[in-house]
């Protein structure tokens, strides 16, 4: 069936056209729908592999100074009743820490599919495998350091007689290499600590502070000033508040319900003597920031809450939910301290990128993620919705973009869907592999966005990056060619005649848009109208797009026909002017719809020789453009380049990997979640980071890095923000979402909100340790005893890492201690795990037995193990 009307201009044309688009969409979906159904019922009804596939160490780190090399070893055992044939079948794995190809021993050969996708077949010479047989196959990992999320995944079971087929390995077990010979070759003092005495080593500045000494209000306010009157609501005090301020009238409505019922005329009375809640929009004294405010606790008037914008007053509103009671019996009278504060953030974008692209996660994850934002002020969602493994939102126009590009299961071919990745196995019904976002569900989750006073800003990855787009624009095409369809090819998004070579950072030779086709900008224009389009019929105007720009690889486009052509007809010297070309197009499309751009550092970088390497430097030709940065990569050479970017003009937003990547693994612990390719990091690594100073040698030695730019002042007004990044590589269970992001993410909060500490602007490194030690002490203590329970006692679903304790001997008695203060230890000296009727550590352990301790939170959750074997 032709998609019909392209290209129609008259008045009546067009409104056919929409009319006839409107019942192909129709169509199209019901079709859509239709085999997505028979799909998912054909997937539920396949049975697991007749097998069991164990993943082991064997040995780790044997590649030697210049080689990152480490032995493994699947063991597959036949656990059906007859045979495994000596050929014919197949197993399918996913392995973030790659795996080397070609014959292994034992007759057996590994290859890659594409990106972190690999195939192990039998050759010539591998024997049958008789019932409960099993056969050992070595396999080499090019890494030094493993844990749970780099061991193979997803393993799925093929026969080639049924090769459309994929049974997933439901009896799939891996054994983890020991802590002991996860040795970090590039580890320095700001590493985290993984054993138990490193733990206590590290946790040794922390000291105790009464609840009383800590911010009352979090992250820490600007100004505060407390007085010595109480204020006491007895019922429930009236909500007063301005025009416009309907959100924060409900929300204040919502908080008191807590504590109250509904006023009635006794509270009426109240009110009239002065015991209200008054939201009001006025100017904050000495705060220009649309989100200052100024809150007010007087024991005579009741609470004010005034803020520069209706957003000021949100802000202000959280404030006041940390300094009512965590908990009081509903009824009960209500007493606040009297106090003053006027607060602001020190920047104006406070992010958070997530990830749905790699493992798709459902409308009410969004919302929960949403609401933790809110209750600690960061206020940019970045929505990162597209990339190679899965396109996450529906363009109506480009229904192929979701019924094939947001799909991933088995396959041979990509003729119907994507190949698997992360784990998502051979199953289309698996919910992480396959999803997206209606447009419905995309309003949806911006209405709550704007409600709370978060402004989402979508990405749409490009050029790079692009896998997903580009397989669904070919499959597209291929369909509807099959129809005589004279626009078959309008939306392409590659060239079949394009033979470069090149590999992504994540193994896709096949990733990367052809900026030479005007099919690629006729796309780009599609989804960009149409985003936009929903942002407005969601009564949320967009604003601000983001366009990818990120890790293109070397390669790309050297051998496109149609680059060739476009350098000719343009007079373009080289494939780095194409980039120029490329953003200079897209930025016309954006304003033309008055969009505002923002990308990835490379949108505004060249890559020039410096010493035989490759080397970013400020692209000046995009300075025009007025691109907002994301420094991502400060990694070596590139450790100072968002210094540089904002130095040279280009307004930047820091998103350093090794401190706010909330991906990363917290410790080299293997068994510790996460990625670790930039670096392991610990809530200290996130406390730690400096925005406008991360160019010293250490957070409390202001020496500077050598051959290191620092921020100019000019620069440092170019520093827009800081924003946090959740990639979704590893996130196949919405309990490591909580892991993974809390409590590192009140961190990003503190960093985002409030000014910079004391020891930050300390010139001694000695004064600048003590100082450092007492506002490290205070932020722990704070998040400790109050700021999680209160998560606890409000959203007690959110399950975030409570750390290990750390563990000393010290002669005849063990010490322990906590990163984190307020929590309750307890321990075992059988080598059993704690549990919640377990000993509390109420001081020094004696030094005996197999000593396992682990702290809980005050519902009984337990947190992380500490292992001490003694004597």
């Amino acid at each position: 069936m032709n998609k019909p009307c392209f290209g129609s201009t008259t008045p009546h044309a067009r409104a056919d056209c929409t009319a006839a688009r409107a019942n192909w969409r129709q169509w199209l979906r019901r079709v859509v729908t239709l085999a997505t159904l028979q799909v998912s019922i054909a997937c539920a009804a396949v049975p697991a592999a007749p097998v069991q596939l164990s993943w082991e160490p064997v040995r780790i780190d044997i590649g030697g100074p210049k080689q990152a090399r480490s032995e493994a070893a699947f063991v597959l055992t036949n656990h059906d009743e007859k045979p495994l044939p000596a050929h014919g079948w197949s197993i399918y794995f996913s392995c973030l820490s790659e795996v080397e190809t070609g014959a292994m021993r034992g007759h057996i050969a590994i290859e890659r599919v594409n990106g972190s996708l690999f195939r192990l077949h039998p050759t010539a010479g591998f024997a049958a495998l008789a019932p409960g047989e099993s056969v050992r196959v070595t396999l080499f990992h090019p890494t030094r350091l493993l844990n749970v999320d780099k061991v193979p995944v997803g393993a799925y079971f093929v026969r080639d007689d049924d090769a459309q087929t994929g049974h997933p390995i439901d009896d799939y077990r891996v054994t983890l290499p020991a802590l002991a010979t996860q040795i970090d070759g590039k580890a320095t003092a700001q590493s985290p600590p993984a054993t138990a005495e490193e733990i206590f080593a590290r946790n040794r500045i922390i000291a105790d502070v009464a609840e009383a000494d800590l911010a009352p209000v979090f992250p820490t306010p600007r100004r505060m000033s407390r007085g010595s009157a109480t204020l006491t609501w007895s019922t429930s005090p009236q909500v007063q508040a301005d025009a416009g301020l309907d959100a924060e009238m409900a929300f204040a409505q919502a908080l008191l319900a807590r504590y109250f019922a509904p006023a009635n005329d006794a509270g009426k009375a109240q009110a009239a003597r002065g015991a209200v809640l008054a939201l009001h929009v006025g100017k904050v004294a000495g705060e220009d920031a649309p989100e200052a405010y100024e809150l007010s606790v007087d024991a005579a008037k009741g609470v004010r809450i005034t803020g520069n914008t209706a957003a000021g007053v949100a802000r202000g509103l959280q404030s006041l939910h940390d300094l009512l009671p965590l908990r009081a019996r509903r009824g009960d009278a209500l007493s606040l301290a009297a106090i003053d504060i006027v607060d602001a953030p020190r920047f104006a974008y406070r992010g958070l990128m997530f990830d749905v692209s790699r493992n798709f996660q459902d409308k009410r994850t969004i919302l929960r993620l949403l609401d933790l934002m809110a209750r600690y002020k960061l206020n940019v969602f970045h929505f990162h919705l597209t990339d190679d493994e899965g396109w996450r939102l529906e363009i109506p126009d480009l229904p192929e973009l979701t019924s094939f590009g947001a799909r991933r299961g088995h396959t041979l071919d990509e003729s119907e869907h994507l190949f698997p990745a992360y784990g998502s196995g051979p199953s289309l019904a698996d919910p992480h592999g396959s999803g997206y976002y209606t447009r419905a569900d995309y309003i949806d989750i911006l209405k709550y966005a704007a409600a709370r006073h978060i402004e989402v800003i979508p990405e749409i990855e490009m050029p790079g990056h692009a896998r997903a787009a580009i397989k669904a624009m070919a499959h597209r095409a291929r369909r509807l060619a099959q129809t005589g369809a004279t626009d078959a090819d309008a939306y392409l998004l590659t060239d079949a005649r394009d033979h470069s070579v090149y590999v992504s950072a994540q193994g896709y030779h096949d990733n990367v848009m052809d900026p030479g086709l005007d099919s690629t900008y006729a796309f780009i224009e599609e989804v960009v109208a149409a985003v936009a389009t929903m942002h407005r019929d969601a009564g949320v105007p967009l604003t601000t797009l983001h366009v990818g720009g990120d890790e293109v690889p070397k390669g790309a486009w050297e051998k496109s026909p149609a680059v060739r052509e476009l350098m000719r007809r343009e007079r373009l010297k080289s494939i780095s002017e194409i980039w120029d070309y490329f953003y200079t197009r897209v930025d016309g499309i954006l304003h033309a719809h008055a969009l505002a751009a923002t990308g990835w550092a490379e949108l505004g970088t060249r890559q020039i020789m410096q010493h035989g390497k490759a080397h970013a430097v400020p692209n000046p030709a995009m300075l025009e453009h007025g691109f907002t940065l994301l420094a991502w990569s400060n990694l070596d050479e590139d450790a100072d380049l968002g210094y540089r970017l904002a130095n040279a003009g280009y307004d930047v937003i820091l998103a350093p990997a090794t401190a706010l990547y909330l991906d990363m693994a917290h410790s080299r612990n293997p068994t510790e979640p996460g990625m670790n390719w930039a670096a392991y990091a610990d809530l200290d690594n996130s406390y730690d980071y400096i925005p406008l100073d991360a160019v010293r040698k250490s957070p409390t030695d202001a020496a500077r890095i050598p051959d290191m730019q620092s921020l100019t002042e000019t620069g440092a007004r170019h520093i827009r923000g800081v924003e946090a990044a959740l990639w979704g590589e590893t996130l196949r269970d919405p309990a490591r979402i909580d892991y993974l992001l809390m409590p590192r993410l009140l961190a990003v909060a503190e960093l985002g909100w409030a000014s910079d500490p004391a020891w930050t602007r300390e010139r001694d490194p000695a004064r600048a340790a003590q100082a450092h030690a007492a506002a490290w002490s205070a932020f722990v203590n704070q998040i400790g005893k109050r700021v999680l329970p209160r998560l606890d006692a409000e959203q007690a679903d959110i399950g975030y890492r409570i750390p290990a304790p750390g563990l000393h001997r010290d002669g005849e008695r063990v010490l322990v201690n906590m990163q984190i203060p307020g929590f309750t230890l307890r321990y075992r000296d059988d080598g059993g795990e704690p549990d919640a009727n377990s000993p509390v550590v109420d001081g020094p352990l004696p030094a005996r037995g197999k000593l396992r301790v682990a702290a809980f939170d005050g519902a009984g959750r337990k947190g992380l193990t500490s292992p001490l074997d003694l004597p």
